[in-house]
């Protein structure tokens, strides 16, 4: 396509805003909207399970720029308003007050939406997720000292939530449906360690409960138990928020996370359509992968992308996909996927508070999990990246630094 004289980005979370910002840095001198349906500016969301929960940041922290940044950038920044659709035929999207935007160019930033349980009183307004500002507010309003918090559902959110409202004086259970927390994101290690730290604070971990209804009172199991609560978190994964582009004709996964497919451009199946963060289903060269990703990133990474293709630039080199979880005093950072790995080895004891493991593939490291361990995370990185043979035996050893690891040939 032609250089497009009009952006229009729609969803203003990490990903619209940092792409929106982007295009500016690139160069591009045309006309930029930015709609979301939030009635604030773009913001960071991981902390609202942490630092905002225990209120030790405001909203000045969390906004990715100032609201200050739009004007001066000649970006228009359109808040709390809904887009009802897209039209690729005639390159408008029309928006729920009525108002119909054109664009040479859109990008698509609509992120995710929490999955639900089709369960008796899913639907209680009583319960909470924790996917934006307003939901987190809620949330914290009902924690504190004598008040009891049941998680459903043993993610990197419910954990930080737990740790957070710990923190807090609040009384926690997480209800798990797996044998394990984390079961589909981390390794057995890693899910013992986050159990022990837990239950070491206070946390009543529940795994391999079946949940069948939700109450006044509290989460019913399928025991007939009912697990009492003054408030209910419910956080059991998230799906793509895909439907604009279903609507819309453009091809999307059709697996149950959904996701808008993309190139390693970010690029649509519509060429003049782009899509990036957590509603792509996007090639991951490093790994050789197609799937759909949530993190931060993963956002900018896709809004460098974006931002490349539309201003003519080189597109940025592939990135290796990291993600990271703040619980107490835990700092974990993950970096690749370890969907490929056919093994795994341990460097440190979990005991100590400092250990990191390592998913290699034949001899390529595939994915590492650094549990306060930063050495081992940038180390792996690094390897990842490279994909060149490693040697095992000295990823486990922790008397081989990591320099001396990486170092060899």
């Amino acid at each position: 396509m032609s250089s497009p004289d009009r952006v229009l980005i729609v969803g203003a979370g990490h990903a619209g805003g940092s792409v929106a910002a982007q295009l500016r840095t690139n160069g591009f001198e045309g006309r930029i909207v930015l709609v979301g349906d939030e009635p604030v500016a773009p913001y960071q969301r991981p902390p609202l399970s942490k630092a905002w929960l225990k209120g030790e940041a405001d909203l000045d922290a969390l906004l990715l720029r100032p609201d200050s940044f739009y004007a001066e950038q000649a970006i228009t920044l359109r808040t709390g308003v809904h887009v009802a659709s897209i039209s690729p035929a005639d390159r408008t999207a029309t928006l729920a007050d009525g108002t119909v935007e054109g664009w040479d160019a859109l990008i698509l930033a609509t992120g995710s939406v929490s999955r639900h349980l089709a369960l008796p009183g899913a639907d209680r307004p009583d319960l909470i997720e924790l996917r934006t500002l307003a939901d987190a507010e809620r949330l914290k309003s009902v924690l504190g000292p004598g008040r009891r918090l049941v998680i459903v559902g043993g993610g990197y959110v419910g954990l930080e939530a737990a740790a957070s409202a710990r923190a807090l004086g609040t009384d926690v259970v997480v209800l798990e449906r797996a044998d394990r927390v984390l079961a589909r994101v981390a390794s057995p290690p890693l899910s013992a360690f986050f159990t022990a730290r837990h239950t070491a604070e206070g946390v009543i971990i529940r795994t391999g409960v079946e949940v069948t209804g939700f109450e006044a009172a509290g989460v019913r199991l399928a025991d007939g138990e009912l697990v009492a609560a003054d408030a209910v978190l419910v956080g059991v994964g998230a799906v793509a928020n895909d439907a604009l582009a279903r609507a819309a004709g453009l091809v999307c996964d059709p697996g149950p996370g959904g996701g808008i497919v993309v190139d390693e451009a970010a690029r649509t199946s519509d060429p003049a359509i782009f899509a990036i963060g957590d509603v792509t289903v996007r090639p991951v060269p490093v790994h050789g992968l197609t799937l759909r990703l949530e993190s931060v990133p993963n956002a900018l990474e896709q809004a460098r992308q974006a931002a490349c293709a539309l201003t003519g630039k080189p597109a940025p080199v592939p990135e290796v996909p990291w993600f990271w979880s703040d619980q107490y005093d835990i700092k974990l950072q993950i970096a690749g996927l370890p969907q490929a790995a056919d093994r795994n080895v341990v460097r440190d004891d979990p005991a100590g508070g400092r250990f990191a493991v390592f998913h290699l593939c034949g001899d390529r490291l595939v994915c590492v999990e650094a549990a306060n361990a930063p050495q081992e995370f940038m180390a792996g990185r690094q390897l990842i990246a490279r994909a060149t043979p490693v040697d095992a035996a000295a990823l486990a050893d922790p008397t081989v630094s990591m320099k001396a690891v990486t170092a060899q040939p």
